[in-house]
């Protein structure tokens, strides 16, 4: 942001909310400082206290904000339509914001948006008849997929790999199997999208098991 346009914008918490969550995509978390926030914002740091109470408020700000970008599952909703939904918003708002897991999982207390959020997915998988057991089961097994998957989607440069070791006759001799896979894969058109949607449906189809051997009425 210029300058000029920065001394013409109200400094507000919405503002240095959404200028944090910038600096934490272009940067990591770790770049997220006071000084750094009141720099981009083109203003001293002691300004920003004035809207928020230190950086741990920041931090339950713009996590609330990411989580808010998911959107809930509603009750009425068939559950497993509602978690492949709300897989697959996770998967796209995370893939944006790969820093808020961490901080999704580290940060106590929780905010009224995140709050929300997890009693949302819960209360959908208990509507469908689950167990309390199994909802958590189901919960866990769910984000923990999805978290990994962003993760090494957003570490894991796909196809320039495969291509490398796809391309490489010196390299079958050596590690066939690995050669080979990667070659069908490569010609296939493998992607992070694909192989996140077969994992997903595997997921679900397990689930679906569970839930049909399980139920419980609620």
């Amino acid at each position: 942001m210029p300058d000029q346009e920065r001394a013409r914008t109200p400094l507000t918490k919405e503002l240095i909310l959404k200028t944090a969550i910038d600096i934490a995509d272009r940067r990591g978390l770790g770049a997220l400082t006071m000084r750094h926030l009141g720099t981009e914002l083109g203003v001293e740091a002691m300004s920003l206290y004035k809207h928020v109470a230190n950086k741990d408020a920041i931090l339950g700000g713009i996590l609330e904000l990411v989580i808010g970008e998911i959107g809930l599952p509603n009750e009425e909703d068939d559950w497993r339509e509602a978690m492949r939904t709300r897989a697959i918003a996770t998967r796209r708002v995370l893939s944006r914001h790969v820093w808020a897991i961490g901080l999704m999982e580290a940060r106590r207390p929780r905010g009224p948006v995140v709050l929300g959020y997890l009693d949302a997915i819960l209360g959908s998988l208990r509507a469908a008849g689950f167990s309390i057991e199994d909802a958590a089961h189901a919960f866990w097994l769910l984000d923990s997929y999805v978290y990994g998957h962003v993760i090494q989607e957003s570490s894991m440069p796909l196809d320039s790999d495969a291509a490398s070791v796809a391309t490489s006759p010196a390299k079958a001799g050596e590690y066939p199997h690995l050669v080979e896979v990667a070659e069908e894969a490569f010609s296939a058109g493998y992607s992070f999208d694909t192989e996140f949607d077969f994992g997903l449906e595997l997921i679900l189809d397990s689930l679906e098991g569970l839930h049909g051997s399980r139920r419980v009425d609620v």
